[in-house]
C-alpha cells in the first residue's frame, strides 16, 4: 500500500469567506474521487489544521504504486486538480509505502 499526503496553503488573494468556501469544495471534490477511481483505499481532506505551515491536507491510501499512478492521470483527478491549483499555493507532497 502507498500513502499519499499533499499539503497546501490557501491562495493569498482569497478572503476568509472565499477560503472557507473553497476549502469545503476542495474537500468534497477530492473525497468524491473515492467512488470513481479504482485503487483508492481511503482518502480524507483536512481543513482544520491546528498547527504547521500548511492549511489544507489530503491524506490518502492506495492499493499500490500503480493505483497511485493511475489516480494521478485519471481524468476526474485531473479535473479536480485544476480547481485545486486555482485556489491553493505552496504545495508539498510525500508518498511512502506502508
Amino acid at each position: 500500500m502507498v500513502r499519499h499526503i499533499v499539503l497546501w496553503n490557501h491562495a493569498e488573494t482569497q478572503s476568509e469567506a472565499e477560503r472557507a468556501g473553497n476549502a469545503k469544495r476542495l474537500a468534497a471534490e477530492l473525497e468524491a474521487l473515492r467512488g470513481v477511481i479504482p485503487g483508492i483505499i481511503e482518502l480524507k481532506v483536512r481543513t482544520d489544521m491546528l498547527s504547521g505551515n500548511r492549511s489544507l491536507m489530503l491524506d490518502s491510501l492506495f492499493e499500490s504504486r500503480e493505483a497511485l499512478e493511475h489516480y494521478v492521470t485519471h481524468p476526474e483527478h485531473v479535473r479536480v486538480g485544476q480547481f485545486v491549483r486555482a485556489v491553493t499555493q505552496e504545495r508539498a507532497c510525500v508518498d511512502y509505502e506502508e
